[in-house]
């Protein structure tokens, strides 16, 4: 442990987390630019059977991912359990944003705002998520697992990850809806831009912080 840097409690940070990366997708939803691409997919579905909130499509999205590290890790792996909690209340962080979020004003100006908000919010909180070591939400550990079972740099895999989830749920929208739906230049902007920003924001946070928790010190 280096006693010159913040030490955190990753057990907070957890909770700060689930807060400010579900702020962050409802935020720009709102901004008309888009959705983010790792809530893209369960918002197609919310849209395409609109039954089910969006909150609950994105933990049943998150139940998805979790299942298939699982297949490729060939084991169980308890901190992926706690994560389908993790992405639970996500999910309903998610819907509660959502009530006050769509209350504000919306002129031109403000979504700018909203977006630029918005996307620094989700970088800043998975760059959190990768080193708060504690189990983190599903749609943040997928690509985080993914680079480590593939030996490959986060980057390379978060950026192609994003770019499939926009693919299906464009996809998916103009199959069944007969348009796209939740796509927008901010989506397009953030899913290949967002995997080098969260590098980027996660170097300079290791210069300053370190994080510690009951599960890892």
């Amino acid at each position: 442990m280096n006693d010159s840097k913040l030490t955190i409690r990753g057990e907070l940070t957890l909770i700060v987390i689930v807060i400010i990366n579900s702020l962050g997708v409802v935020l720009m939803l709102h901004s008309g630019s888009g959705i983010s691409a790792i809530s893209s997919v369960p918002y197609a579905f919310s849209e395409v059977f609109p039954k089910l909130t969006l909150g609950t499509w994105t933990y049943l999205f998150q139940s998805l991912l979790i299942l298939t590290l699982m297949v490729l890790r060939k084991k169980f792996i308890p901190e992926y359990l706690f994560s389908f909690v993790i992405g639970f209340f996500f999910g309903k962080m998610v819907d509660i944003h959502q009530a006050w979020v769509s209350q504000l004003p919306y002129t031109i100006p403000l979504r700018v705002v909203y977006f630029v908000l918005s996307y620094l919010i989700i970088c800043f909180g998975i760059a959190l998520s990768n080193r708060c070591k504690m189990p983190i939400i599903p749609t943040d550990l997928f690509p985080r697992e993914l680079a480590d079972i593939l030996k490959r740099e986060y980057s390379k895999i978060k950026v192609p990850f994003d770019v499939t989830c926009l693919f299906i749920t464009g996809f998916m929208t103009f199959l069944c809806l007969g348009h796209i739906m939740g796509l927008g230049v901010g989506t397009v902007l953030a899913a290949f831009t967002m995997g080098k920003v969260i590098g980027i924001i996660g170097k300079e946070m290791d210069k300053k912080v370190q994080f510690i928790s009951i599960m890892k010190s």
